[in-house]
């Protein structure tokens, strides 16, 4: 080989190798931003679990409230004055 074709290579794979780091480098604004977005999201479900929870304590509420709510008769329509034959 002579010193222009490993110069050629040598200078290639440096190329190679830059692009390389380059490619897998993260920059500090992406990173930033996804974490953000990461932020974002987790408050926004830790939200809408905070309601339904909310959600669900009402709904149980109101089924205890049911259960334990007296019971009314609708016993009126058998006394009033029906059909007698009695005088």
């Amino acid at each position: 080989m002579t010193s222009g074709t490993l110069r050629t290579i040598l200078i290639v794979g440096l190329a190679v190798g830059a692009v390389s780091v380059a490619a897998c480098k993260v920059t500090t604004s992406t990173n930033t931003a996804d974490n953000s977005a990461m932020s974002t999201a987790d408050n926004s479900m830790m939200m809408a679990n905070t309601a339904t929870n909310t959600a669900q304590g009402a709904i149980n509420a109101a089924v205890n409230a049911s259960a334990t709510a007296p019971m009314m008769s609708n016993s009126s329509s058998s006394m009033s004055g029906g059909n007698s034959t009695a005088p």
